[in-house]
């Protein structure tokens, strides 16, 4: 039996900071290969990529997450005890919970409430100096998601929750000062949560039936009780922050618009081609860079072994660049959507799999919605000037983000 390639680092912790998103495709090329072993953080770690590979890693039979994913992630990103480092019934549970909430008509709810922040921001968009794209989404996407899930925002605390959930996605991967933002955002977080979920069970804050907040504090697990308060808090946090991370995808939208602009009309001639279009930027740009589980028990895949207990890694940004899938997939080609047979194991930017039994995000009809909602505004209600700036996206950075935010001015109404 043939033995995983070995990385020849005695830990690449520090080469996968210095690569980033790249950090697995690049080895994966320089051996030839699919599949890599290597550690990281200390832990003998193996790294995978493809089609194939994903559909290897969303098997529950063979994998587990609980125990996978590094502290530093679950203490900004995830937080602890959350539905993303579960599995079984526990998982099978607390996912249901969540996707309960994820209904057609509520993801048309979230998508009608975003439409409206963003056009009553407009007029004020017009009467101010350049605009920060990034800065402003963080701000629209927290109010919306808030009102959706049952949440109570005063206008005060926008720009603080905003900077606290920014604070969560930008952690897990930084050292220092954004690592700790990323600790403290996320202990605000939660305290800010629980209390909320406290309030909605005692009936001191009335949370509408059907909400996010309201299906949380009410939820019984498989033994009949409810959830402990800061369980509840990761998993409203969790309908919360990711929510508010489409605003990166939505930035990604606008840089793909003024990087090919002939789709800005294209882009905005049919809901078809409006979804082609939002697919590819999902495609295309990075968001998360990898999902990581553990080996349940010893078995066999392609000539290789996989011990118990052993943590493996699926490249989502490589495997969403994976030429056999996507030709030429360093080419934004949103017509390659045209047609195309939805594949839980090919298109991975928010994990593969099943979102009812697997560990896809619960969450992405949401962000699908959301990103169609923007672009549609970005092409059909408004007009704006994108001055000089720097719109370079580095592949090193996690999560990866233009350094300006996306400036835009000049901006004007439609008719």
């Amino acid at each position: 039996m043939p033995s995983i390639p070995a990385d020849r680092s005695p830990d690449s912790t520090l080469a996968f900071l210095r690569d980033g998103y790249r950090f697995v495709g690049a080895r994966c090329d320089r051996y030839g290969t699919d599949i890599f072993q290597t550690r990281l953080l200390l832990e003998r770690t193996i790294c995978l990529r493809g089609r194939s590979a994903a559909v290897l890693f969303y098997d529950n039979e063979r994998f587990v997450r609980a125990g996978a994913m590094p502290l530093r992630a679950q203490r900004t990103l995830t937080g602890r005890g959350g539905v993303q480092g579960l599995d079984g019934a526990a998982h099978r549970d607390r996912k249901a919970m969540l996707m309960s909430i994820m209904t057609p008509t509520a993801v048309r709810q979230i998508g009608q409430l975003f439409d409206d922040e963003w056009r009553a921001r407009i007029p004020v968009w017009e009467r101010s100096g350049p605009v920060v794209l990034y800065d402003e989404l963080g701000r629209m996407l927290t109010r919306t998601v808030c009102a959706w899930a049952g949440v109570p925002l005063a206008g005060t605390e926008v720009l603080r929750r905003t900077d606290e959930l920014h604070a969560m996605i930008d952690g897990p991967a930084a050292l220092g000062p954004r690592h700790w933002r990323g600790l403290l955002g996320r202990r605000r977080g939660e305290h800010w949560a629980g209390d909320l979920v406290e309030r909605a069970r005692v009936g001191t804050l009335p949370a509408p039936e059907g909400s996010a907040l309201r299906v949380i504090a009410d939820h019984r697990d498989e033994w009949g009780r409810p959830l402990p308060r800061r369980i509840a808090a990761v998993e409203l946090l969790n309908v919360l922050r990711p929510t508010v991370a489409v605003d990166r995808f939505v930035v990604f939208a606008a840089l793909a618009l003024h990087d090919h602009p002939a789709w800005r009309q294209r882009a905005g001639e049919s809901d078809e081609a409006t979804e082609c279009f939002v697919q590819e930027v999902r495609r295309y740009y990075p968001f998360f860079p990898m999902a990581a589980a553990r080996v349940r028990r010893s078995f066999d895949w392609q000539g290789y072994h996989f011990p118990r207990g052993r943590r493996v890694v699926l490249d989502l940004y490589g495997t969403n660049h994976d030429h056999t899938l996507w030709p030429q997939p360093e080419q934004f080609r949103p017509e390659r959507f045209a047609n195309w047979r939805a594949d839980p194991f090919g298109l991975i930017p928010q994990g593969g799999g099943e979102h009812l039994t697997g560990h896809r995000c619960a969450g992405e009809w949401i962000t699908i919605e959301l990103m169609k909602r923007a672009v549609t505004n970005l092409t059909t209600a408004m007009r704006y000037d994108v001055p000089p700036q720097n719109l370079a996206v580095s592949l090193r950075r996690i999560p990866a983000l233009p350094p300006s935010g996306f400036l835009i001015t000049n901006v004007r109404r439609t008719a």
